[in-house]
């Protein structure tokens, strides 16, 4: 069995948000103010195509569900709801961070800018995890809606 290609594609693009916030905080640790907007908006518009891509397969393809060991799906589903969780407060510390910066709120993103890089981190950690139990050490369940493929039923 291969992996597939859109769930592949996805994964890719998280792990390229996460290593470019990584090379934007150290842009602002180095002070080159310009270069760390850039990238930032790179790994927002990393991270959006992520979500675009995520999101369509939900859509017109649905979500797979844990093919691994009965034994194991409590953990899975467990971890997969605490990858999700990460997420989505991740993609709303995201986008405060990326507006604070655009307008300029620098109190603000400078307040936030290092939790939500920690918090991204994680969640890009957590979704490789997830791409992984999905796909490749187990063989991925049924494709089917998102919320049998979350609940199990």
């Amino acid at each position: 069995m291969g992996v597939p290609l859109l769930p592949t594609i996805s994964t890719f693009f998280i792990v390229v948000s996460a290593i470019l916030v990584a090379i934007g905080w150290v842009l602002i640790a180095q002070r080159k103010i310009e270069a760390h907007k850039k990238v930032m908006m790179a790994a927002g518009a990393s991270a959006l195509t992520f979500f675009i891509i995520y999101a369509s397969r939900t859509v017109f393809i649905g979500n797979t569900a844990f093919g691994g060991p009965d034994e194991l799906k409590g953990y899975y589903t467990t971890f997969l709801i605490f990858h999700i969780t990460l997420a989505t407060v991740g993609a709303v510390f995201g986008l405060t961070s990326l507006l604070s910066g655009f307008k300029n709120n620098l109190k603000l993103h400078r307040k936030i800018g290092p939790i939500t890089s920690i918090i991204w981190f994680f969640v890009a950690i957590t979704g490789v995890l997830v791409y992984l139990l999905l796909y490749v050490f187990y063989e991925g369940g049924e494709t089917t809606s998102v919320i049998k493929a979350i609940l199990g039923f």
